[in-house]
């Protein structure tokens, strides 16, 4: 090897003192101008003098305020007599509440900037609105009346109740709620989970404005209710002034509905025939409730089978078989167990092979489990959507309200969460083995 000249020799030299110059330089800028991170908005937990719980997230930048007001009860408390009438109840509450009209309601809320609404849930019922922030007060009072003070008109619940039976005919007449619903009454028999959220058409049409008002007087005592307010407020403030709207609420419930503790799935195969231009698969089973340990093993085990365009049932059946329309897992999360839906939207004339497919990929992974990079895109797309799921102060008022009227604690989020990181392959190969047994499969098949 030559030995460089002295000229080329200044030149590398004059060149390594530039850009070590300018790695510093750029070192010094990025530190300059790195914006220092915020710290997570505060939460903070009251219980007032009913034992009404409140949770205050303070979100000083946000230019709008979110209150969620739910309330433990909904379907898992319902009897076939009374199926929908939590839902049925909290759509009419908006009918009119305190000296309000449903319009007069509506028009208040926009004149704050928002809006108010209320629906039933499967375990829950709740009262929620957006303003504002600088109306946070006047939105709590608004909600306070719709909770606490329905007017439920005769006329008012009867407009209601055409509403919500023909939700309940359109939901029949649609083929994917119909094969879901379906499948739930098979995984659950009489357990109440069985039954949708808006109710039958039986049960609906059966009830009255008493029977309503009986509901909502069990329903509405402290202990049941949580209020969750996140955005520019103070918690001493939004404190003061829940004790002040629902000080009077009454203090300890009614014995609730018992609920079996454990659903007589049928384990069998049904075959619906319906007019239509596709056929539905849908193969169900029983999984954890939010409070059992494997609850984040199978959220992640149904995102690596179901979760978004990389899927195995996606890959395997829409991509490499060429069987499916629609393909994906539904997984909601329950205080009882949760449903474990696979799904699949198909020609009719590829019925029989993408049924056959989709037993045969469930049956796959509970054999072998997910692969090492199945395990790792689950994990982010689980990890992403709780995240993305929560750009907005009324998703952060929803999710605070929910999880602490489950049972689970406000912050449950954040540690689920930390559960989904530390998740190995062969948590999730348990999960699949103990849950993805003994399927429940509902056709839905064109005539």
């Amino acid at each position: 090897m030559t030995a460089a000249s002295p000229r080329a020799a200044a030149r590398a030299g004059l060149a390594g003192l530039l850009l070590a110059a300018l790695a510093l330089s750029t070192l010094a800028l990025t530190a300059t101008a790195a914006p220092s991170v915020a710290p997570a908005p505060a939460v903070s937990r009251h219980v007032l003098g009913n034992g009404m719980r409140l949770l205050v997230r303070e979100e000083a930048s946000a230019g709008v305020v979110a209150v969620s007001l739910q309330v433990s009860g909904g379907t898992r408390l319902e009897s076939p007599d009374t199926a929908g009438i939590t839902h049925f109840l909290h759509r009419a509450m908006l009918r009119g509440a305190g000296r309000r009209t449903g319009e007069q309601l509506a028009e208040a809320a926009e004149r704050l900037g928002g809006s108010v609404d209320a629906s039933g849930d499967v375990d829950h019922a709740e009262v929620r609105g957006a303003a504002l922030s600088r109306h946070w007060e006047a939105l709590l009072s608004l909600v306070a009346d719709v909770a606490l003070r329905p007017a439920l008109a005769p006329e008012d619940v009867e407009r209601e109740r055409r509403l919500i039976l023909g939700q309940i005919q359109t939901r029949l007449d649609t083929p994917f709620p119909l094969a879901l619903d379906t499948l739930l009454g098979e995984l659950y028999g009489p357990h109440p989970y069985a039954r949708p959220a808006a109710g039958r058409r039986e049960s609906v049409s059966a009830l009255g404005r008493e029977a309503l008002a009986a509901h909502h007087r069990a329903l509405y005592r402290a202990d049941r209710v949580v209020l969750a307010v996140s955005g520019r407020v103070e918690r001493d403030r939004v404190r003061r002034a829940a004790e002040r709207l629902f000080g009077d609420l009454p203090a300890g419930g009614v014995a609730p509905v018992p609920v079996p503790t454990r659903p007589e799935t049928s384990h069998g195969r049904r075959v619906v025939a319906r007019q239509g231009h596709q056929a539905q698969v849908f193969v169900g089973f029983l999984g954890p409730a939010v409070h059992e340990a494997d609850y984040a093993a199978v959220k992640v085990l149904a995102a690596g089978l179901g979760g978004g365009m990389a899927g195995r049932l996606f890959v395997e059946l829409r991509e490499r078989e060429g069987l499916a329309y629609s393909v994906g897992v539904l997984n909601p999360t329950r205080a009882g167990p949760s449903p474990i839906v696979a799904y699949m939207g198909t020609a009719p004339d590829n019925a029989e092979r993408a049924e056959a497919g989709m037993l045969r990929e469930l049956a796959r992974v509970r054999s072998d489990g997910l692969t090492a990079e199945e395990l790792e895109r689950a994990r982010a797309y689980v990890l992403g959507g709780l995240a993305m799921d929560r750009r907005t102060n009324a998703r952060h008022a929803w999710y605070l309200a929910f999880f602490e009227g489950l049972g689970v604690g406000w912050d449950f989020p954040e540690r689920y969460a930390r559960a989904v990181q530390r998740l190995t392959l062969a948590d999730v190969g348990r999960a699949a083995e103990r849950y993805l047994q003994s399927p429940t499969t509902v056709v839905l098949a064109p005539r």
